[in-house]
């Protein structure tokens, strides 16, 4: 039996191959690291971007050489947007002068 390392976050979601988060149902989609310092450091790079994630790196052994049954969560997944930290395209707002003004024509 070979052991492999998950991160789960405090909703019982875990981190998925997707780089999204996942709830478990199916194990195919969550990630795995080979090395519990790899799992880890993505831990901290998730929760630099969000100060509120708290996670948790579990060990586990495969089995016939798939994940065991997961717990899945019953808080819902968050949504594709709140994943982007919040970062959108403004489209309401006014273009800047550059990108209003044509290309000048050559003056003969």
């Amino acid at each position: 039996m070979s052991t492999v390392h998950i991160v789960r976050n405090q909703d019982g979601h875990y981190w998925g191959r997707g780089k999204r988060w996942v709830d478990g149902r199916e194990s195919a989609k969550v990630l795995t690291y080979d090395f519990r310092d790899e799992a880890v450091n993505t831990v901290f790079e998730l929760s630099s971007k969000n100060i509120e994630l708290r996670c948790e790196v579990m060990d586990l052994s495969f089995e016939d050489n798939k994940l065991p049954k997961l717990s899945v969560s019953d808080i819902p997944l968050p949504d594709d947007a709140d994943d982007e930290q919040g970062l959108e395209i403004d489209t309401t707002a006014p273009m800047s002068s550059e990108e209003t003004t044509a290309p000048m024509e050559a003056q003969s």
